[in-house]
């Protein structure tokens, strides 16, 4: 009852947010998104898996993102293509008969739920992105508090030992053979990814903040992210993090004393990963041998035979989809390959693949868009390189089209920075002309 509740406090609250702007409607969004995990954890029905699917479906019905303006829809007409697309063949495969209906239909969550953010974020517009940051700020301090408590409280007493957390305790493999922390995520996977997610943001927000307020939020927002990435223990996150401060910090044009502040940061950081054990996993990098034995398991030497196998695919939810615990008896000669295309054709064959890779091609040749001039244009190319790294890393990991909230700000992303950045309308100075009298003519008139 409590999980059918909050699923219904899910969608009013996003819908209401999404009535008053974009901006508001994405972060209540990631609110629930930031603390999905922990809520499902503790709340063992099954509608405690839909709670984030129904503030998605609210903001998807609130008006923020329609709009009557011509320019707005010439914008924006490339991506809705794509989102039609995208959504279009997995519909038509859930009629085909390789799978029950009902693994089907969640399958075809799995593959179509998020794709409308494409067009979403091709509408964000700066007074949204101002919102967004400060929102992300605020959630991510939410966040690394939980994660302290974790690490020195323990993680049972937040997340319950169940087929739902198993994916936690089954990562003890932290300096000292410590848990890595989830923080309120459904992985420290996911905790670690939407830590670095929001940094590109933050950094928008503290080089463009307006107010101190701002400012102090921004830093203290991309202070706790990058500790949440150590906390996590997740190598891959740590070398995006680590590349984009390097981004920042050679190619962002900031005063003397925002470097400073930057500067120490990263410092402080420094210290305390060095001090600590538990936040050195990002040392086993320098085994190669492990990590070509890592990146060759995931990649799957299996691809071409599943392609021969399954052209037309194993259907909707058979191949590697976030199935719920309680149905995953029922799914029809499951497939397991830790690769996210191959999850694509396993489930929509070979043309669900040759969809997926035309939008990534098309995305790259986007870089243009992503990478001029404008007010958020560091966060701008930051996003594209992010989401350009995990489509182009996709195949050595799952959980691309289904991480909740990380997908959310990869084809947001994909849509923001493929689209061209939204001018604000100039309005004319009429400030030094005078005001005439009523019934006053002009001589040359007289």
């Amino acid at each position: 009852m409590i999980a059918l509740l909050l699923c219904v406090i899910a969608f009013v609250a996003c819908y209401l947010a999404g009535r008053r702007s974009l901006g508001q409607g994405l972060v209540m969004l990631l609110a629930f998104g930031y603390f999905y995990g922990i809520l499902r954890a503790n709340l063992l029905t099954a509608f405690s898996h839909f709670i984030f699917d129904a503030g998605m479906i609210g903001l998807f019905l609130s008006p923020c993102w329609h709009t009557s303006n011509p320019r707005e829809k010439k914008r924006s007409a490339v991506i809705q293509l794509w989102t039609i697309l995208l959504i279009a063949w997995p519909i038509l495969l859930v009629v085909l008969p390789f799978q029950p209906l009902l693994i089907s239909l969640v399958g075809l969550r799995g593959n179509t739920f998020f794709i409308p953010l494409l067009f979403i974020g091709s509408r964000l517009k700066q007074k949204d992105l101002v919102e967004l940051s400060v929102g992300l700020a605020v959630l991510n301090l939410a966040a690394v508090a939980f994660a302290g408590a974790e690490y020195f409280m323990g993680l049972p007493r937040f997340f319950p030992i169940s087929p739902v957390t198993q994916i936690i305790y089954n990562s003890a493999d932290a300096g000292g053979g410590f848990y890595r922390i989830p923080a309120t995520f459904t992985s420290a996977h996911s905790f670690g990814g939407t830590m670095v997610m929001t940094m590109p943001f933050l950094v928008g927000l503290w080089t463009k903040a307006e107010t101190k307020r701002n400012r102090l939020l921004a830093l203290a927002g991309i202070f706790v992210a990058m500790l949440g990435v150590l906390l996590s223990a997740t190598r891959t996150n740590f070398i995006f993090g680590s590349a984009m401060i390097l981004f920042v910090i050679f190619t962002t044009k900031m005063k003397t004393s925002q470097k400073a502040f930057f500067l120490v940061i990263i410092a402080a950081i420094g210290l305390i990963a060095m001090g600590n054990v538990r936040f050195q996993r990002f040392k086993t990098l320098g085994d190669t041998e492990g990590v070509v034995d890592r990146v060759a398991g995931s990649v799957n030497r299996g691809f071409f035979e599943l392609l021969t196998e399954y052209p037309m695919g194993n259907g909707l939810g058979g191949a590697g989809s976030s199935i719920p615990y309680f149905l995953q008896g029922q799914v029809r000669n499951p497939i397991a390959m830790e690769n996210e295309y191959a999850r694509v054709l396993g489930e929509q064959g070979i043309i669900g693949l040759l969809l997926w890779v035309s939008l990534v091609v098309w995305f790259i040749l986007q870089a243009p868009t992503a990478f001029a001039k404008g007010p958020w244009a560091t966060s701008r190319r930051l996003v594209w390189c992010l989401v350009a790294i995990d489509l182009g890393t996709a195949f050595i990991g799952l959980g691309m089209l289904t991480s909740i909230p990380g997908t959310v700000f990869l084809v947001m992303g994909m849509g923001w920075t493929s689209t061209p950045e939204e001018r604000e309308a100039t309005v004319p100075n009429l400030a030094r002309r005078p005001v005439q009298p009523i019934g006053y003519v002009p001589a040359q008139a007289r």
